[in-house]
């Protein structure tokens, strides 16, 4: 049996660690969360020189270990307890070859736990450009440590990196510097206090809101003898301690780093000045979601037919091929084509990650975070409200979980409560249908009409969470003040296995963790439209057959009326019939109404709900929007997927909170049932009010 070590990918915020921990793990990774939090845990495993397996943890990115955010606790609380299942056995700090000053001050501090600590000095490709030059082994004497110089562009040095991973035991657990001279004397009391414990260690416990085994600073405090210090004292220590460690870097530096500006090749400030402009920097972002919406569109019609293709003939293949009965109908009837409601968007689903995914590598999305602080700061938000809103066009569960970064209480809760209603990904595949269905194909200046009313959603999702925000920023007497403050990374060409990982493990999970919701919520669909209490349902080919007795109805045309009488007295449809009354005024029969309310466990329910429900007792192999489209308003005739129909329902989706996984993250990151019900509540109401003024001003 191999062996496997715990391996730690530590860093500042765009260093590249993410494409380390890719170029290390490959596909050979997952992503879930810490126990009992909502911080984002990834994983991956790598395959080492001599047989030896590393389980590598790809920990939150932070500046330093005197942590400000739920993030920063988590990589020290893990650094700090041995007893953790996933303690390294080495901790691997990358660094930016362009940033090295700042991002060796967290590799000082990790050395000081006395873990076996490699340093990673990555983007080793751009050093020519920046006229950089480093003495690598005057580096490695001084920092006590081996330097990987890596570029993950190139795939350079990442095999020299597996074999100094694998040599971890080789590595010196010395500190860098003594950092406990910045005031001998206290440092001194409390060694004398606990001779048995890391010196570091004890002063992080003491300065930092972590757990560290049963010691905290309670017990610290009642040692006799031993007297922390205020916390005005203990931030004075903490800045001396950052100047001593930035004297020890800057002296190593003046020797082992040599930068010739004369050969920098940058044009970094001329894209910012265009990219960030008051006026070309809103016009350029707005001309990228126009490409990125048309190319939604028309890059994935013909995957699209394809699978939606596949999918009817599938199902009728399984009428024909298996044994008439329950179990082929739940097949062909439920469970095909309610997956096939959701298969049908991946070609879309993934397109949109890519983009987000290329903005995100290349540096610019920083920039639009950047832009978008002089819009926040009106509405009561900060710029760091931005990264939530843009990262909820994914989904709004991690988008709320990163609104952890935002300081102010305030801030982070009036973000928390309007970021649902950023159009997420969950929400296109009922957009993407609707639109199909009742949008025309015409085109305007280039873009087609479907791509400029999808953009228009979007656009709607987002200035509804901001006009939301600057009136709860008027209701919530909450006071606080804070400063916005972002990184702006370098430009870089997109890395091709970065975007494709991304696309990949999003898509999956979009998929799977969409698809056990709507194969649960299909098979209770089917038996709900295959059964029906009565004679009504029991006599329903007597009862048509004498209906239409005196009609000269063909055995198919009977047959779809049986299969039609069936599933309206059937359980689903004595249930759309008796919430009918509250969904007519907005255009919607009882089987959009089924949908909607199935729906508010994941949106994206609401296709795989229709198809479910359209599929019961039909024998055709039509595909899924020709069935919706070939679906009559019972009330007025014509068709039920009308202009206001279909305005009305694409509103109430773009307003309503149907997500219940997203209601759960808001508690627990409000720790309050109480914002999550009003979320529900209100979005809701206005949700349905909204619609109702859109279907009667339409019809």
């Amino acid at each position: 049996m191999s062996k496997q070590i715990n391996v730690a990918l530590i860093g500042n915020p765009n260093t590249g660690k993410t494409s380390v921990f890719n170029a290390l793990t490959g596909l050979n990774q997952k992503v879930g969360n810490y126990p009992g939090i909502t911080v984002e845990k990834k994983e991956g495993i790598c395959k080492l020189p001599r047989g030896v397996k590393a389980h590598i943890i790809d920990l939150p990115g932070t500046y330093s270990l005197n942590a400000s955010s739920l993030d920063e606790n988590v990589v020290i609380e893990l650094l700090l307890n041995k007893n953790d299942k996933d303690f390294p056995d080495i901790a691997v700090v990358v660094s930016d070859v362009e940033n090295l000053k700042r991002n060796l001050l967290l590799f000082t501090q990790i050395k000081d736990l006395e873990i076996p600590t490699l340093l990673v000095i990555n983007m080793a490709d751009r050093m020519r450009y920046k006229g950089i030059s480093l003495d690598i082994d005057y580096l490695e004497k001084q920092l006590q440590t081996k330097i990987a110089l890596v570029s993950t562009r190139k795939k350079e040095g990442i095999d020299t990196l597996k074999q100094l991973i694998s040599n971890y035991k080789d590595l010196s657990i010395t500190p860098c510097l003594n950092a406990s001279e910045i005031d001998k004397d206290y440092f001194d009391s409390l060694r004398h206090a606990f001779p048995n414990q890391l010196l570091y260690k004890l002063w992080l416990v003491i300065t930092q809101d972590v757990n560290f085994g049963k010691t905290d600073r309670n017990e610290i405090e009642a040692v006799a003898n031993f007297k922390t210090k205020s916390k005005i004292d203990l931030k004075r220590l903490q800045q001396k301690e950052t100047i001593k460690r930035y004297q020890f870097i800057n002296h190593v530096l003046k020797v082992g780093q040599t930068i010739d500006i004369s050969q920098a090749k940058d044009l970094r400030t001329k894209l910012d000045r265009i990219l960030t402009h008051r006026v070309w920097g809103y016009l350029i972002f707005f001309l990228i979601l126009l490409t990125i919406f048309q190319a939604i569109y028309d890059w994935s019609s013909v995957p699209m037919d394809f699978i939606d293709n596949t999918f009817a003939l599938l199902s009728e293949w399984v009428k024909d091929k298996l044994p008439s009965g329950a179990f082929t109908n739940l097949l062909a009837e439920g469970i095909i084509p309610g997956l096939g409601g959701i298969v049908i968007f991946i070609p879309q689903i993934a397109f949109l990650f890519l983009f987000i995914s290329v903005l995100e590598e290349s540096g610019y999305m920083s920039r639009v975070v950047f832009l978008m602080d002089r819009i926040m700061r009106r509405f009561g938000l900060s710029g760091k409200s931005i990264v939530p809103l843009i990262s909820g066009t994914a989904c709004a569960i991690p988008a709320i979980m990163a609104t952890r970064n935002i300081e102010s209480w305030k801030e982070r809760l009036i973000t928390i409560l309007v970021t649902p209603f950023t159009t997420c990904s969950a929400r296109l595949p009922v957009y993407l249908i609707i639109i199909a269905l009742v949008i025309p194909e015409g085109r305007i200046l280039g873009l087609s009409y479907q791509a400029l009313t999808l953009m228009l959603l979007y656009l709607i999702g987002f200035l509804t969470a901001i006009i939301s925000a600057a009136i709860l920023n008027k209701i919530l007497k909450i006071k606080s003040k804070t400063f916005f403050v972002v990184e702006m990374p370098n430009y870089k060409l997109p890395l091709f296995k970065n975007v494709v990982l991304t696309v990949v493990e999003k898509t999956k999970a979009f998929i799977f963790g969409a698809g056990k919701i709507i194969l649960a919520i299909s098979i209770v669909l089917w038996f709900l439209a295959s059964y029906g209490p009565g004679d009504n349902f029991n006599d329903a080919e007597a009862i048509v057959k004498k209906q239409y007795s005196n009609e000269n109805l063909s055995q198919e045309d009977l047959q779809h009326h049986i299969a039609a009488h069936k599933l309206e007295h059937s359980f689903i449809g004595i249930t759309g019939r008796t919430i009918e009354p509250l969904i007519r005024p907005l255009g919607y029969d009882w089987k959009i109404g089924i949908a909607i309310v199935s729906s508010f466990a994941a949106r994206e329910v609401f296709v795989g709900t229709l198809a479910t429900i359209y599929s019961v007792g039909n024998d055709d192999e039509a595909t899924i929007k020709n069935r919706m489209a070939a679906e009559v308003n019972p009330i007025l005739g014509g068709p039920l997927f009308t202009f206001a129909s279909g305005i009305s329902l694409l509103l109430f989706y773009a307003f309503a909170m149907q997500c219940m996984s997203t209601l759960a993250v808001v508690k627990r990151e409000t720790n309050s049932w109480k914002w999550p019900v009003l979320q529900l509540t209100i979005m809701s109401g206005f949700a349905y009010f909204v619609a109702l003024i859109a279907f009667q001003f339409l019809k």
